[in-house]
């Protein structure tokens, strides 16, 4: 009886590491409450390569996807012909021009 209960309770905890281990995020990924700073997320990404294509982004949800991924004092946005999203902000106190294209990825200079 004492070794059932042994195994059950090594068992119960081993399964527990294992749940964690499965939802931690891998590493160089964000957790997915944090923006992402490189690579691709399915809500953007920064320094991708921007793409032209049909843009159905209005400017206020430009807007809140930069704020999201730390630019600040975002301005004179203005959609290029190719569907790209083009304006200036503030990112670690530098004005920087920044980007957006159909897919979401920003770019910034």
């Amino acid at each position: 009886m004492r070794t059932s209960l042994l195994i059950a309770a090594l068992l119960s905890l081993g399964g527990a590491g294992l749940s964690e281990a499965q939802t931690a995020p891998a590493p160089g990924k964000p957790a997915p409450d944090q923006p992402a700073t490189t690579g691709t997320a399915a809500h953007g990404a920064v320094g991708e390569k921007l793409e032209p294509g049909a843009n159905s982004f209005t400017e206020g949800q430009v807007k809140e996807r930069f704020a999201k991924m730390g630019f600040g004092e975002v301005k004179d946005l203005k959609k290029d012909d190719q569907g790209i999203w083009h304006g200036k902000a503030v990112h670690a106190g530098k004005e920087v021009s920044i980007g957006m294209d159909y897919k979401g990825n920003v770019a910034a200079q």
